[in-house]
């Protein structure tokens, strides 16, 4: 059986800004200097730059590996370098990959793994690395307790899972992880990977989501499904802060899981209750809530003053029983 390849796809963000800071020459110099680096230092690491982008770079590794050691190699060095840079340089890397057969044709390649790892890049933001499953399984046995996960066969490379996150395109639903470039990140903050697909509860169609905010409560039936929750008062579920967008969220039932996909412009965060490391940053993207959390609205949990609403998702249909006991359902999630 043929070894699955690792694919890379490297992108720059702030591009934009750059070009109307500096003028599209200067910007357009800049950008191809830092491609061909990180085409270099993929190629230092036993890679294969596939092509040039405008400012993205894909490319493909034998080894999963060999492909996180260069990515972390990159977003370790390309941050401190940029650091001396002008503000309009200072763009920062957003990196996919993802693991699989491809195929090779006219010097391009193609395959599944090539459409995740690019759109793992789009949804993982600046400064940050996203693998699918099938990288992460490649770093070696994986811890046997709980706490920071980390690669035994290459070391000091922790990484954490964000669970299943559906990826727009993509009919299967793949697990997530992130991997921690920053040597001065919190150790407490890293969790152990499970295995979310496998042991994600499985709810029937008589499931329901429990849904707080400040003094507002209700319960939502699989089949209440799609609602709006946002700032006006047509949503489903209404949060009345300004950082809140009028649609800011969509919450629907998909193949037996409640799926929220974010229509804002400045994103939320996901955290779930059972794992206090595992933040997920959602923009224009979808994530599967499960079990009992919160969403950060508008704003990051590290703003005190977000607007922060929980839910709970239960096997159960949301009657009135259940609904009059919804506050009561987030009353110990303050140390969340």
């Amino acid at each position: 059986m043929t070894a699955p390849i690792t694919i890379v796809f490297i992108d720059l963000t702030g591009s934009t800004a750059a070009y109307e800071a500096l003028g599209n020459e200067q910007a357009a110099g800049a950008i191809l200097k830092i491609t061909q680096w990180v085409g270099r230092v993929c190629e230092a690491h036993g890679g294969r730059t596939i092509k040039y982008l405008g400012d993205g770079v894909l490319a493909s590794f034998d080894a999963g590996m060999q492909a996180v050691e260069a990515v972390v190699f990159m977003q370790q060095n390309h941050t401190e370098r940029m650091q001396d840079w002008p503000e309009p340089l200072r763009m920062g890397l957003k990196i996919g990959m993802a693991a699989g057969n491809v195929v090779e044709m006219a010097s391009d390649t193609y395959g599944d793994s090539v459409n995740l790892a690019a759109r793992l890049s789009d949804m993982a933001g600046p400064f940050v690395i996203w693998a699918d499953e099938s990288v992460v399984q490649q770093l070696g046995p994986r811890p046997g307790g709980a706490g920071m996960a980390q690669s035994e066969a290459l070391a000091g490379v922790r990484f954490r899972s964000l669970g299943a996150v559906r990826v727009r395109g993509m009919v299967q639903t793949p697990s997530v992880f992130q991997i921690e470039w920053n040597k001065d990140l919190a150790t407490q903050l890293l969790t152990m990977p499970g295995e979310l697909l496998e042991n994600m509860p499985a709810y029937g169609n008589d499931a329901s989501i429990a849904l707080a905010w400040l003094g507002s409560s209700a319960v939502f039936a699989a089949s209440d499904m799609p609602i709006l929750i946002g700032r006006i008062p047509d949503c489903g579920f209404v949060v009345s802060d300004q950082r809140v967008s009028r649609q800011h969220v969509r919450l629907e039932w998909v193949d037996g899981a409640f799926v929220l996909t974010d229509l804002s412009s400045f994103g939320c965060w996901v955290r779930f209750q059972d794992d206090v490391g595992t933040e997920l940053h959602l923009r224009r993207s979808q994530c599967i809530l499960h079990a009992t959390g919160e969403v950060a609205l508008g704003a990051p949990f590290s703003d005190f003053s977000a607007p922060v609403m929980a839910f709970n998702v239960l096997n159960m249909s949301g009657t009135a029983e259940h609904a009059s006991a919804t506050p009561s359902l987030f009353d110990d999630m303050g140390g969340l």
